[in-house]
């Protein structure tokens, strides 16, 4: 049912068109400015969103709508005709639904622009035949077959046309995603895998069709579990680790959206897949250049986050401690730090949620607390990206100040460098009004425990006065 106050407001917004006529002298006068008032003839409109039809259909019903707002109509789970209230049938809704392009309604609509043209209405391009579920299935049930039997050509053909239809309409694309093309494009990645040459370096032969096939699989995110499976076997992730080492940008960016797309998933195999990418020879290197030289934003987003993986393995392994080893020897600890200095605060998130992962080891706390810009930029941090990174930040500077050995610095009393540093960056005094504001129980764990500890040299080496914080309740005292 279409609640009135949905029918007003469509109605203010596409009742009538007001266009400005006059001659260039009236156009020089603004007093002298005449108006003309062209109406939308109402078979022309769309009975749920009263918008001018662009692509009419008809139900079984006989009452014509848009077909976009029909879509949207059936996919909120509505089962009867808008207008009659007739109940829809399987049939109808099997189609996609339902659907009968008006081609009579749509030449008068056209007809309608073209006569109207002077006052500025431009004609509505004829649409497209949508993609049927049966034409989708074929399609798909040709990729499979043809990568099963080792098919390059006929998969990169089937490819081609998948390609074209996702590209022409949302709805092709919700089609195909409906019918398991996550699936058949995982299985078809993993057939051609499984053929190719087992050492670093990719079958040539194979090497376009990968790409074709990671060109489509990112438009069919999220997959589901047995896709997952399929695109996370040992022979796949090796063929994109190859792809992001060696490939083309384009290449390069798939591979690592569909290795996130593997290591993110909720099951429980995620910590094996991870485990497995990470022994891959090269797969460490080739994530530190995508974030060291990015190639776009979505590219270093998606390094991050499997980095992050990575270094937050649920349970402490050898394999965790190997991956963070080698990630700080390659300059990892460094490269977060220069690229929180302007990040956007998504990636600042990550990048902070990587750091917080590699202090969880002596080596990583002290590679941190060896950079001179890192104390500064977690304070600079807290309170001002988001609650995630504020969380991150505190729980980073915890670990510094609270699980290493103290360095001492004579010149500023024997007081810790650390400890010295966050006063005088003005970091008591924000961890204070944290405490304030709110924070999870963690956080506010951790911020008591750091303001205890700066509190005993805060007079000495604090570089803001207090007393512009006077007010703030200090329950640590």
């Amino acid at each position: 049912m279409i609640s009135s106050w949905r029918r007003l407001r469509a109605v203010r917004r596409a009742q009538k068109v007001v266009l400005m006529v006059g001659s260039s002298e009236q156009e020089e006068a603004a007093t002298s400015d005449q108006t003309e008032l062209l109406t939308i003839p109402s078979h022309f409109r769309c009975p749920i969103s009263l918008d001018l039809m662009k692509d009419p259909v008809t139900l079984s019903t006989g009452i014509t709508y848009d077909r976009e707002s029909i879509e949207k109509w059936i996919e909120s789970g509505n089962r009867t005709c808008p207008v009659t209230k007739q109940p829809l049938t399987i049939r109808s809704l099997d189609v996609g639904p339902i659907c009968i392009p008006n081609h009579a309604i749509r030449r008068m609509i056209q007809d309608w622009c073209v006569e109207n043209h002077s006052f500025g209405i431009e004609r509505i391009p004829t649409p497209r035949i949508p993609v049927s579920p049966m034409d989708a299935s074929d399609i798909l049930n040709n990729i499979a077959s043809t990568s099963s039997r080792g098919d390059r050509q006929g998969c990169v053909q089937s490819l081609a046309k998948l390609k074209s239809l996702i590209r022409e309409s949302e709805r092709n694309k919700r089609c195909f995603v409906t019918h398991g093309a996550g699936t058949a494009l995982s299985s078809a990645f993993k057939d051609f895998s499984n053929s190719s040459s087992s050492s670093s370096l990719l079958h040539e032969s194979n090497v376009f069709v990968f790409e074709e096939i990671l060109s489509v699989l990112p438009s069919m995110f999220p997959l589901n579990e047995d896709a997952r499976s399929q695109l996370g076997s040992p022979a796949a992730m090796h063929c994109m680790v190859s792809l992001m080492r060696s490939g083309g940008l384009s290449a390069r960016r798939n591979s690592v959206l569909a290795l996130k797309e593997i290591v993110s998933s909720s099951d429980s195999s995620r910590r094996n897949q991870v485990e497995a990418l990470a022994a891959i020879d090269g797969a460490l290197e080739a994530i530190y250049e995508l974030i060291k030289e990015p190639i776009c934003p979505t590219a270093t987003k998606a390094s991050l986050v499997i980095t992050f993986h990575m270094t937050t393995l649920r349970h402490p392994t050898h394999a965790k401690e190997r991956i963070i080893t080698r990630f700080v020897e390659m300059g990892l600890v460094n490269l977060l730090v220069e690229t929180l200095i302007d990040a956007d605060k998504s990636i600042c998130e990550k990048a902070l949620g990587v750091l917080n992962g590699i202090c969880n080891t002596e080596l990583g706390i002290h590679t941190a607390y060896d950079n001179s810009l890192v104390i500064a930029i977690l304070v600079k941090k807290l309170l001002r990206v988001s609650d995630l990174a504020t969380e991150f930040s505190v729980s980073i500077l915890w670990k510094l100040l609270t699980t290493r050995k103290s360095r001492i610095n004579e010149n500023d009393g024997g007081v810790d460098v650390a400890l010295a540093e966050v006063l005088q960056v003005g970091g008591f005094q924000k961890l204070l009004l944290l405490l304030q504001v709110g924070c999870g129980e963690r956080t506010k764990e951790k911020t008591s425990e750091l303001l205890k500890l700066l509190n005993l040299h805060r007079e000495r080496l604090e570089c803001i006065d207090s007393q512009d914080f006077k007010d703030l309740k200090r329950p640590f005292l």
